[in-house]
């Protein structure tokens, strides 16, 4: 059960914080979310698939083009709540920012994700 946790984790930060394409980003949410979960992240609390759509979409408009969120390290479940720490930058160079997703899964889907910014652009 932990691997697929991990999995999701892991498809969350490519195929939903990385898609830049907007239908396949939403088929990922649908796919990766519960229908009434939560995004906190800097400024933001949304709640439901389409406000999350929306938020990440918002979150992409404000990045340069070629940043990606890159996983720094293993994820982490621990009874049912998931930890993933990443980096963000430009494809192919250190990032510029790291930061961490926090999440709480229910039935076997995000059910919340906090995202946690450490440092911004420089």
């Amino acid at each position: 059960m932990n691997n697929e946790l991990s999995r999701i984790m892991e498809n969350n930060l490519d195929r939903v914080w990385n898609e830049r394409d907007p239908a396949a980003r939403r088929k990922a949410i649908e796919e990766l979310y519960t229908e009434s979960a939560t995004l906190n992240h800097v400024e933001d609390q949304v709640t439901g698939i389409d406000a999350i759509d929306q938020s990440v979409s918002a979150t992409q408009k404000v990045l340069p083009a070629n940043f990606i969120f890159t996983k720094l390290g293993p994820v982490i479940i621990n009874n049912g709540i998931g930890r993933l720490v990443w980096g963000a930058g430009p494809s192919g160079q250190s990032p510029v920012a790291t930061g961490m997703d926090i999440v709480q899964f229910r039935e076997g889907r995000i059910g919340a994700l906090y995202v946690f910014l450490d440092t911004g652009p420089k």
